[in-house]
């Protein structure tokens, strides 16, 4: 694993492929307290980029570009966080994306296990250290233990989509899966509108 730091936005030239994974860090779990504190990117090659946010702008061109290619499929876990928070502090409805969280719930109906640590453990046989997972991202510096913690959150997206793929296509579900990623931005954009807590498809 290999991490490189960048302040502020990615630097020009790097390109991630047909697919990027994607997490972000922010200060809490609110999203209309907590501010995007980094992004974290991989190209599923054991290298991860981490780019720490100039939180008074939030100018940050190339990482926006890329954020925002409708040729490259963005990959997280749990996609309905990271999306809205991009939304929200970068201006960028992300299409398309793919979610492991999601797809693990549509495949794996034999555990209620979803998280990522559980899915990479079952999936791919790595453990992942969640240390780090309460800490202060909003920090000038960033310490070594929460850089590779931040690096841990994409290094297996890719190798986790594709075992889940192998799953969605068995059980038949891949169509059902696409739908749910289809309609992510518009079910970030009612969290972000007020509408987080309420199942507006329930009868009452």
């Amino acid at each position: 694993m290999t991490i490189t730091l960048h302040k502020n936005d990615l630097p020009a030239g790097i390109s991630f492929g047909d697919s990027v994974a994607v997490d972000t860090e922010t200060l809490g779990l609110s999203l209309t307290r907590d501010p995007l504190c980094l992004v974290q990117l991989s190209a599923g090659d054991g290298h991860a980029h981490l780019v720490q946010m100039d939180r008074s702008s939030y100018d940050c061109p190339n990482l926006k570009a890329l954020l925002g290619d409708p040729s490259v499929q963005k990959i997280f876990h749990f996609a309905r966080f990271d999306v809205a928070m991009v939304q929200k502090y970068l201006g960028v409805v992300m299409t398309p994306l793919y979610c492991t969280k999601i797809a693990s719930k549509l495949v794996r109906t034999y555990t209620d296990r979803h998280g990522l640590k559980d899915l990479t453990r079952e999936l791919i046989g790595k453990d992942m250290s969640k240390q780090q997972q309460s800490s202060d991202w909003g920090a000038d510096t960033l310490s070594q233990a929460q850089q590779a913690y931040a690096a841990s959150d994409v290094l297996y997206l890719h190798q986790l989509r594709d075992k889940l793929n192998i799953m969605l296509e068995r059980e038949g579900r891949m169509e059902m899966a696409q739908a749910c990623f289809d309609f992510l931005p518009n079910r970030c954009a009612l969290d972000l509108a007020g509408w987080a807590d309420t199942d507006i498809f329930a009868h009452s």
